[in-house]
């Protein structure tokens, strides 16, 4: 059964696959490293455009090492899930000084790279290098789960375990770069999440899930876990003319090393009506006799595990010292890498 599944999956990429991506068959290994990165959590659509203006941006490994770090966060700017942007600079600095700018050719070595996990690290083996590592990502487990009628659920240490040795038994070792990714694109084009195409699919008539009426429950998933939900006041400060008062954020928490207005996270939602008479306001702006001009409607976005939810409320005048924070022209507010929540709201600011 699994040598029949083999060839029949090469027999399609050679003959039906028809998705085509700018890095596919790319035999640089800091490109396919790029775009692996670029992809993780990312639809393909989406990372299709980071990963051309990436390539131009920063042709080689030593453009990216050497590149200012606010420069590259920019360019990151509204792919989220800025954990990879920081990885992608730590092992781009690592790469040029522990390597010389030659990337590492061994799967064990790969795998110590900052942000390269087991699939990444078999993904960038086998296409860089023709390593016989098999990659397991959404669309390999949703193969394999239709396939063999696997009820594990993909998130759980059993499945993940599961998942990978049938991945491996499945291999081909001689062509491992075209195989994994053949199975990866038939999961994104024929056996997709909602409505496959089983009627195209050459797999259907070993497919245990096909025969038995399981399509729509396989692959079983594990429950995600609730969101946070978090408040977060954003205030326009200008400093002098034509100046808003921005800070980077430092800490380990969701945009490290992105950009932000003056902050006040509140734990909880605050009625407008009362913002001037908080505590947060009083001590920052009520003894400088600041009034609010505007507050604007509520702006949200969606991260993985929290739900984002803010406000901008403008003041009246400028603040001539704000500790913690640097005065930016409005025109040099485009050159800082921010938020998409904060970005959504820039796009509005010349109009208020």
């Amino acid at each position: 059964m699994q040598i029949d599944f083999t060839k029949k999956l090469l027999s399609w990429n050679r003959n039906l696959n028809r998705r085509t991506m700018p890095w596919k068959a790319e035999p640089n290994p800091y490109r396919i490293w790029l775009s692996e990165i670029i992809l993780q959590q990312t639809r393909v659509e989406q990372g299709k455009a980071y990963y051309e203006k990436f390539i131009t941006g920063f042709p080689t490994i030593f453009d990216l090492a050497k590149a200012p770090e606010k420069k590259i966060f920019k360019y990151w700017e509204g792919l989220g899930y800025y954990s990879r942007c920081r990885n992608l600079i730590m092992t781009a600095k690592k790469i040029v000084s522990e390597y010389s700018g030659h990337f590492p050719s061994s799967y064990a070595e790969i795998l110590t790279l900052p942000g390269v996990g087991p699939y990444t690290a078999a993904a960038i083996a086998s296409f860089a290098f023709g390593l016989p590592h098999a990659v397991v990502d959404g669309n390999v487990e949703r193969v394999l789960a239709r396939y063999f009628g696997i009820s594990s659920p993909i998130g759980s240490a059993a499945g993940k375990k599961l998942y990978k040795t049938i991945a491996e038994d499945l291999l081909d070792k001689k062509n491992p770069g075209i195989y994994n990714q053949a199975i990866m694109d038939f999961g994104a084009t024929i056996c997709k999440p909602k409505n496959p195409l089983c009627q195209l699919c050459i797999q259907s008539k070993n497919c245990q899930a096909f025969k038995k009426g399981w399509i729509n429950q396989l692959p079983v998933k594990t429950a995600p876990p609730a969101r946070k939900k978090r408040w977060l006041y954003y205030f326009i400060v200008a400093s002098g003319k034509e100046k808003i008062w921005i800070r980077k954020r430092i800490k380990k928490d969701i945009w490290q090393h992105l950009y932000e207005f003056v902050l006040w996270e509140t734990g909880k939602i605050m009625p407008q009506e009362k913002l001037r008479q908080t505590s947060f306001f009083k001590s920052h702006f009520g003894k400088h006799g600041f009034n609010i001009r505007y507050i604007s409607p509520a702006f949200s976005q969606t991260l993985t595990h929290q739900s984002i939810t803010s406000r901008f409320i403008h003041l009246d005048k400028p603040l001539d010292k704000l500790t913690g924070y640097q005065s930016v022209s409005r025109e040099k507010l485009k050159d800082y890498p921010f938020p998409k929540l904060i970005t959504d709201y820039l796009k509005l600011l010349p109009a208020i």
